[in-house]
């Protein structure tokens, strides 16, 4: 039998350190040569909340798939990456009745092109005095303004968060002492409003944690919603992640959603004789991480059973 020399292999090995990289904006991924799956965070605009016994606005969508199913991506490309902004408050007119009340604007939604990842703009809060005034479907649902029973914005498409809570058209005691709902967050619903007077009367919905940098942040709460001065000691809260605080003890009060983390805007109170404009929704944000590479591949290699065999037989060189 003919003795065998081994084969010349040729041998790849490539390495490359763990990237993560953080859209405030939007901007261009371009992924590292060797990639091929990477994992993402992608959390759209949170809403605005609506005026007059406003609802807070609903937090932006939340999608992840972290320590989950890695998302194909092709190595040295260029990906387009869009972060949604945060809804704007309701308007208010400055008069007392209905008709000087607005809805606060749905969030925008982020997208990344890497398998086409949409996460939808928060509702937005439900404004004034009807029972036609009720939340803003979105990522996470608006909640309902507080005058009458209304009911708080569903979520629309489905996966990406929570509903908003209801206003209940209870008063709080004294005149004018309503409140709204509490925007969605992505971990939980808003809150319905109630008769009783504490912080969890409207308050947003609790957003969701996320790792994706290496260490668990907040993202995608609620907005609180919002009442009237008379008997009202207490500021609805928004939810953890960024959901902005309900306007009820004051015009001072309330907040906006916090920037680049989708949360809800608070909603905008009625103290006589005028409404009170809707906080803003916060901006979203898009984070991937392309995990580390090191590898090494070998081609012309023999099969282990046929060296073995030629050494036995002294017919390896």
């Amino acid at each position: 039998m003919p003795r065998l020399i081994g084969a010349v292999q040729t041998v790849t090995s490539a390495t490359q350190s763990q990237v993560i990289t953080t859209f405030n904006s939007s901007g261009t991924l371009t992924t590292g040569a060797h990639t091929v799956e990477l994992e993402y965070l992608v959390v759209a605009g949170g809403g605005g909340g609506g005026s007059r016994f406003g609802g807070g606005g609903g937090a932006g969508g939340f999608k992840s798939n972290l320590g989950g199913t890695k998302t194909s991506a092709a190595g040295s490309t260029a990906y387009a990456v869009t972060v949604g902004g945060g809804g704007a408050g309701g308007v208010a007119s400055g008069s007392s009745g209905t008709g000087g009340a607005g809805f606060g604007t749905k969030g925008s939604n982020s997208v990344l092109a890497v398998g086409a990842i949409t996460s939808t703009g928060g509702g937005s809060g439900g404004a004034g005095d009807s029972e036609s005034m009720s939340g803003v479907t979105g990522g996470s649902g608006g909640g309902g303004a507080g005058r009458f029973a209304t009911t708080g914005g569903a979520v629309s498409p489905s996966g990406q968060g929570n509903a908003g809570g209801n206003g209940s058209g209870s008063s709080i005691g004294g005149a004018d002492s309503y409140r709204g709902g509490g925007g969605g967050g992505a971990g939980a619903a808003g809150s319905n409003s109630t008769a009783t007077d504490n912080t969890a009367n409207g308050a947003g919905g609790a957003g969701l944690a996320n790792a994706i940098t290496g260490t668990p942040v907040f993202y995608a709460g609620g907005g609180g919603g919002a009442g009237g001065a008379a008997g009202q000691n207490t500021n609805s809260v928004g939810g953890n992640g960024g959901g902005g605080a309900g306007m009820c003890t004051g015009s001072g009060a309330g907040a906006n959603g916090t920037a680049n983390l989708g949360g809800g805007g608070g909603g905008g109170g009625y103290f006589a004789p005028a409404n009170q404009v809707g906080k803003a929704g916060g901006s979203g944000i898009v984070i991937t991480k392309e995990p580390a590479i090191d590898f090494t591949d070998a081609s012309s290699v023999w099969d282990i059973r046929t060296v073995f065999r030629q050494i036995v037989a002294d017919e390896w060189v």
